[in-house]
């Protein structure tokens, strides 16, 4: 079910400083990583909390959402934290050859069979993140479904990534872990969270 509109939507999206419309400019050179499918916009603004020196862009769908996102951000207004509100499928121009990392994190599993394509793992996706990156492609995902996970694995293996990293338990595992949302929840239910990181 998508979220309702938050009261405070038009005026957030109105006067965000770093909403992103038609070029991209953080007045530096420094790498930028994307997270698609940003949501309430934890993991990517504790990304460039923590990384300062690395430029980030959370890109979400639903204005809903983003405003609510927008809304935290706002709190510090990072130079190296900006947001896209589209479908990642609109974004080849802007994007091209601008991303050195992406994230994919808690993405909509699409579980029917004939929504297959819709998945942000599925081939045609992977081809239009081949325009984004601006040198090798690497691409970090988490999850809770199952059937999306054993599907990306074979997705983006065929597709020409090799595994750099990989957990089926990631709470289990000894490497930093920002949170989103959904993780905190998931984690507290005992799901385990399932991690990926591809490079080609």
């Amino acid at each position: 079910m998508r979220m309702r509109n938050p009261k405070y939507k038009d005026e957030v999206l109105s006067n965000c400083p770093f909403l992103i419309k038609d070029a991209i400019d953080f007045g530096n050179n420094n790498p930028i990583e994307v997270e698609i499918g940003m949501g309430k916009g934890n993991f990517i603004l504790n990304k460039a909390l923590n990384n300062p020196d690395i430029n980030y862009i959370g890109v979400e769908k639903y204005s809903s959402v983003a405003a609510v996102a927008i809304k935290k951000m706002l709190d510090y207004n990072l130079p190296n934290l900006k947001v896209i509100i589209s479908d990642v499928k609109d974004l080849e121009e802007l994007l091209k050859n601008k991303v050195n990392v992406i994230y994919l994190n808690f993405s909509d599993p699409w579980p029917k069979k004939r929504h297959a394509k819709r998945r942000l793992t599925s081939p045609d996706f992977l081809k239009l993140y081949d325009n984004f990156f601006k040198d090798k492609c690497l691409i970090i995902m988490k999850t809770d479904n199952d059937d999306l996970f054993s599907y990306s694995l074979d997705s983006l293996k065929e597709y020409g990534y090799e595994i750099d990293e990989i957990s089926y338990d990631l709470q289990k595992e000894d490497m930093p872990n920002i949170m989103t949302e959904y993780e905190e929840k998931f984690s507290k239910e005992g799901i385990k969270i399932k991690y990926l990181k591809v490079i080609k």
